[in-house]
């Protein structure tokens, strides 16, 4: 299990209690100082952190069944090029979970601030189409805009 953008590793330490089952537990931040917090407050041995980006995460094809991010999607520098990464990583058939804001009204902030982000779900439906996942299912989670996309790598 991968967790892209895992900041201080909170939600790794929530699953590795949550999954007993799962034998490795990864996360991934590009701020080292959230790395160091996130080591320093795991004591189960299944967990493991590193600093990288998700434009090149440092992971060997097939490496993860399961890749969660959760809000750090729209802080991406090249959302295209990191769930290309994610793709990689994934096993065939391997599910990514990414957790967000996506809503239409969020539309104001594409001719702003975040111009060029894919803040609905039908932008970032195209690009997960795009890096190679497949129909992408959609969940609110929380007021109108926090949702989930829930998908899949192809079958090769």
């Amino acid at each position: 299990m991968l967790d892209v953008g895992c900041g201080t590793g909170y939600l790794l330490r929530r699953l590795a209690r949550l999954c007993p089952d799962v034998t490795d537990l990864v996360g991934v931040d590009p701020a080292p100082a959230m790395i160091e917090i996130a080591r320093t407050k795991s004591e189960d041995r299944r967990l493991q952190y590193c600093s990288g980006i998700v434009e090149q995460l440092p992971f060997r094809d097939g490496a993860f069944d399961l890749v969660v991010s959760t809000t750090s999607f729209d802080h991406w520098t090249d959302q295209r090029a990191g769930l290309a990464q994610c793709a990689r990583v994934l096993i065939p058939g391997g599910r990514l979970l990414l957790v967000d804001q996506f809503s239409r009204l969020l539309i104001p902030t594409l001719l702003t601030s975040r111009r060029g982000k894919a803040r609905t779900e039908k932008r970032c439906s195209r690009l997960l189409l795009e890096a190679g996942f497949t129909d992408p299912a959609w969940h609110d989670l929380f007021v109108l805009i926090i949702k989930a996309a829930d998908t899949r790598t192809r079958r090769r």
